[in-house]
Order: structure tokens, then C-alpha cells, then sequence
């Protein structure tokens, strides 16, 4: 819930979301009906209650299924992780994204998804993959996996020193988990395996996504990787198809090894070695408890199902305040094969630690489990 004062979930929908609301008003030249509705929906999650979906929103009745217990209450007093969902889906109404006139289907976080693609950072990042590709293919796994961990703090994971590619010892020591080795028992060289890979973030957090995929395909840990992104703008930096396109083009118009790297993933979407999917519960206010019979069947077909970031994170364990010593196997039993978690610690659900790591934590006095400075790879065989 995000009804207590100062705790992560109320500073989300207090200060973030607010903010949000003015940088994408900033970021398009929209309409005056557009400003208009963007200051009802900030008025509303400031000072108002949940309003429900107009009768003529194409999603309208899963939206009012979905929140039937939540609409009329303070945005405060709903499960946080709905409230986020349905904070999203009223902003790509406000501008206007699923409507009929000339903002539909534009995205109002691309300018902050290209920004980080120009960027001088994501150019060295791509730079280092030339002193990695020479590394042997174990420290090139282990580097890139790291790489994929930490998201856009990727070049923590493609340094190279002493001979030896693999993350800093500053982001090794920032693991809270590390069941990294029963990922690579899974996805042994040489085995006909389906990898599953359901993205987060776009911009500098998919390119080391997508480097990773590469290593896996020609190295043969996977046969097919299958890439499922968001049906639509989500999280403000929710990797969709036009992302993975601009990432793959950033790569495939870079010198040396990222060039070889984007020719190959280029190769690989035409070939069906790489795929992309996506499906509309990717969207949805729910955890991976409640994913409809489709997508289990696909996640039971994987040889391995590999979750991104936070919010996938928070939508496998469920989003609850569990202790942090929870079994993570137990809690993941109910997904149709084998699970692996690649997360960055940005907000309060973690399970899975042990007691000696947690009371080492604890007594940091860091928010280590909302300051992104921790991260953990959780898998179930």
C-alpha cells in the first residue's frame, strides 16, 4: 500500500508520479485538451479519488474488473501495484494514445528512451565490447550476465582487468543473491534449449539485453531465445517493438564488436533464432500468479523463462511485504518451469535471502532495498 508517510510506495505516487506528469507535458507540443487533461489526472491522484475508465476505452471492462474494489478510494489507499498500473494507463489516455486523432500510438517516453541511446555513456559502454570479445567465453558469460543485471549501470559488467572479463568486484559484492551457476547448469553449451526472456527497461538497459541474447545464441546455450516485450508505453522506459528496433539499429551502426553484435541479432530476427512477442498481460495490474493459459503454456515451453528488472520481479514474488528470508523456490512453485530473476533492488518486496546476508544488511543502515545500489540473480530449476 502507499498510505504511510515517507515509505518507498508513497514517495512513488506523492512525488514521482507528479513529476512525471510535467516532464511529459514538456517533452510534446500538445494540445490545449491535452494539458487540460493532464492537469485533471494530476489533480486527481493529488487530491482526488480513483476515477474509472470511460465507457467508450476500448480496455474498459478489464479495467473495471480489475479495479471494481478500488475506484472512489483515495489513490492512496489502493495496492500500490495497481495504482502504478492504472497511474500509466490514465497518462496514455490524458495524451491521447489509444484515441482516434493525431497523437495515437505516439509514445510520450520516447524522448527520454533516445536520449539515453545518443548518449556518450551507451557509446564507451559499446567501445568495451571490443577488449570482452577477446576474453574466454566464461568470463564473457559472466560479464554480460552482470551486464544485463545492472541494467544502465552496464559498464560495471564489461570491464575487463587483469586478463579477466567479469562485473567489479563493486558489483559482485552489491549481490544479494547470486544463483548465477544454476543459470548456466540450465543453459549448458550445446543443448537444444528455448530461452525466454521478458525484457524491462528500454535504451542503455535493453542493449546489454540484447548483448547477452547474442552470447547465448552463438555460444549455443540457447537454440531459440524468444523476446517478450510491453504492447504499449508502460513504466515511463518499458521496453516495447519500436525500442528493441532503435536498439538493434545502435548496435548494428556501431564499429567494431557492437556492429558484429547488431549484424548477428539482425540475422537472428530474420532467421527465427530471435523473436519477439508480446502479449496485452504485460500491461496488467497483476501478478505472474494470475498470467492467463496462453502465456503459461509459452513460459511452460521455455527451457528457461529469464524476468528483468523490478517490476517483474515484484509481479513474480507477488508484491506484498514478505519476509525477506521467504523461500524463493517456494514462492516461484506455481510458474510453468524454470525461473530466473534478473533484478536490480528498486523498491521494498525481496525474498529469497539468508538470514546472515539479511542481519548484514539490516545493520548497513543503507536503503539497500530501494537505492538501486543492490541487485540479485534468483533462479529455480
Amino acid at each position: 500500500m502507499s498510505n504511510k508517510p515517507g515509505s518507498f510506495a508513497w514517495g512513488v505516487l506523492a512525488n514521482r508520479h507528479p513529476a512525471l506528469i510535467q516532464q511529459v507535458r514538456a517533452a510534446f507540443p500538445y494540445s490545449r485538451r491535452q494539458h487540460e487533461a493532464l492537469d485533471d489526472l494530476l489533480d486527481e491522484i493529488t487530491n482526488g479519488a480513483v476515477e474509472p475508465l470511460g465507457p467508450k476505452d476500448h480496455d474498459h471492462e478489464h479495467w473495471a474488473e480489475w479495479g471494481r474494489e478500488h475506484f472512489g478510494r483515495s489513490w492512496y489507499e489502493v495496492p500500490f501495484l495497481w495504482a502504478e498500473s492504472y497511474f500509466y494507463r490514465r497518462l496514455l489516455g490524458a495524451v491521447g494514445y489509444f484515441g482516434n486523432g493525431p497523437w495515437r500510438g505516439v509514445d510520450p517516453f520516447a524522448p527520454f528512451k533516445q536520449a539515453e541511446l545518443r548518449g556518450e555513456a551507451a557509446e564507451e559502454e559499446l567501445r568495451a565490447l571490443d577488449a570482452l570479445a577477446a576474453a574466454p567465453a566464461d568470463e564473457q558469460a559472466a560479464a554480460l550476465l552482470h551486464a544485463s543485471l545492472w541494467g544502465n549501470r552496464a559498464d560495471l559488467g564489461f570491464r575487463v582487468s587483469a586478463g579477466k572479463a567479469a562485473a567489479s568486484e563493486t558489483a559482485t559484492s552489491a549481490l544479494v543473491a547470486d544463483d548465477s551457476a544454476l543459470l548456466w547448469q540450465i543453459l549448458p553449451a550445446g543443448r537444444s534449449s528455448t530461452v525466454a526472456v521478458v525484457a524491462d527497461n528500454a535504451g542503455r538497459e535493453l542493449i546489454p539485453d540484447l548483448i547477452l541474447i547474442d552470447f547465448l545464441l552463438e555460444h549455443r546455450h540457447a537454440e531459440r531465445v524468444v523476446l517478450h516485450v510491453k504492447p504499449y508505453p508502460y513504466y515511463v522506459s518499458d521496453a516495447m517493438t519500436a525500442d528493441v528496433v532503435d536498439c538493434l539499429r545502435r548496435l548494428s551502426e556501431s564499429p567494431g564488436e557492437a556492429g558484429r553484435t547488431g549484424g548477428r541479432l539482425w540475422k537472428a530476427m530474420a532467421t527465427g533464432s530471435l523473436e519477439l512477442r508480446t502479449h496485452p498481460f504485460f500491461c496488467a495490474p497483476l501478478p505472474y500468479e494470475e498470467m492467463p493459459e496462453d502465456l503459461r503454456e509459452e513460459f511452460a515451453g521455455a527451457t528457461l523463462t529469464i524476468l528483468k528488472g523490478d517490476l517483474n520481479y515484484r509481479r513474480l514474488v507477488g508484491d506484498r511485504l514478505w519476509g525477506a528470508t521467504v523461500s524463493f523456490a517456494a514462492r516461484t512453485a506455481y510458474f510453468p518451469g524454470a525461473v530466473a530473476a534478473l533484478r536490480t533492488l528498486k523498491s521494498d518486496v525481496v525474498i529469497g535471502l539468508d538470514q546472515a546476508a539479511l542481519d548484514t544488511l539490516e545493520r548497513s543502515g543503507a536503503a539497500w532495498r530501494t537505492s538501486g545500489t543492490h541487485a540479485l540473480i534468483q533462479v529455480r530449476r
